[in-house]
């Protein structure tokens, strides 16, 4: 991580800047993102959330931005992410499709804090469509999108009922109750999804002190990433939004050395499912 931070410094004029969000860093409300001109972020993290508000009061008062019909006021800048939901056109907007499903998660995710400048809190998109082993993919085929009224984890009924049945059985004192022993969205996941491509490669190696994982938990199929988090109770991942514009994260374009799984196949490139025959044709039908 130190051969992309070290040194770090930047100025930027105030006429740069585009848009400030309040964030959160480590669960506490005392960072500051910063939009600018050149469509480039800069995330800040302070000593307290009283300096937030004094920062944000020394910069311009461009609120969020123009893109999601909110006044430019700093008062914007320090709404929560449930005042800016309800202030925003974005829900109507979508709904007259006036913007794309893609559109519309990205400022889901964007005013709910999420961000490409925090590994603990990178955006999330779901995976939609279901079907990774036909030669043909038949979008007009309702069985062969996920059905997005329900969580990853309650998409399987039989897993759902185990799921359930350990909520209602849990007897331990010491420990709430809870359905899903992981996550849908952590550093970990993010950087393993995106481990072929730098810096997350880097912070991936620093993260498992120097190594690669073992091959077989390495992403090398996005058919096996799907089916895992179908059957395995300790898997309810959802995607990134890489998924839906970047199709060099599924090469191995550096050589790296992932390993061999136990069935002897050699981790490269990601598997792709039968009907996307480049990783370009993938991510145009999963945009679609």
């Amino acid at each position: 991580i130190l051969a992309y931070t070290e040194g770090l410094h930047g100025k930027w004029l105030f006429t740069e800047v585009r848009a400030l969000f309040s964030r959160r860093y480590l669960l506490q409300n005392t960072a500051l993102e910063i939009f600018l001109a050149n469509r480039m972020a800069v995330m800040f993290n302070f000593p307290d959330s009283a300096t937030v508000k004094k920062v944000v009061h020394c910069l311009p008062r461009v609120g969020v931005g123009t893109n999601f019909g909110l006044p430019q006021t700093r008062r914007i800048s320090l709404a929560s992410p449930k005042q800016l939901f309800k202030a925003s056109n974005m829900t109507q907007r979508w709904q007259r499709r006036e913007i794309s499903n893609f559109e519309y998660l990205i400022f889901l995710n964007t005013i709910s804090g999420r961000t490409y400048n925090d590994l603990n809190q990178y955006p999330v998109f779901p995976w939609v469509i279901t079907n990774y082993e036909t030669e043909e993919l038949d979008l007009t085929l309702p069985s062969n999108f996920r059905d997005l009224s329900k969580p990853i984890g309650a998409l399987n009924p039989k897993r759902a009922a185990f799921f359930t049945e350990r909520f209602e059985t849990w007897e331990d004192e010491q420990v709430p109750k809870f359905h899903y022993g992981t996550h849908y969205s952590t550093s970990s996941f993010t950087l393993m999804w995106l481990i072929r491509i730098e810096p997350f490669t880097t912070f991936f190696l620093n993260l498992q002190g120097g190594k690669f994982d073992h091959a077989d938990r390495t992403f090398s199929s996005i058919s096996r990433a799907w089916r895992n988090c179908q059957r395995d109770t300790s898997d309810v991942k959802e995607l990134i939004p890489e998924f839906y514009y970047l199709p060099e994260m599924f090469v191995n374009s550096n050589n790296y050395n992932l390993g061999v799984m136990e069935d002897g196949t050699v981790v490269c490139d990601v598997e792709l499912p039968p009907w996307a025959k480049t990783p370009e044709d993938f991510v145009r039908i999963n945009r679609m």
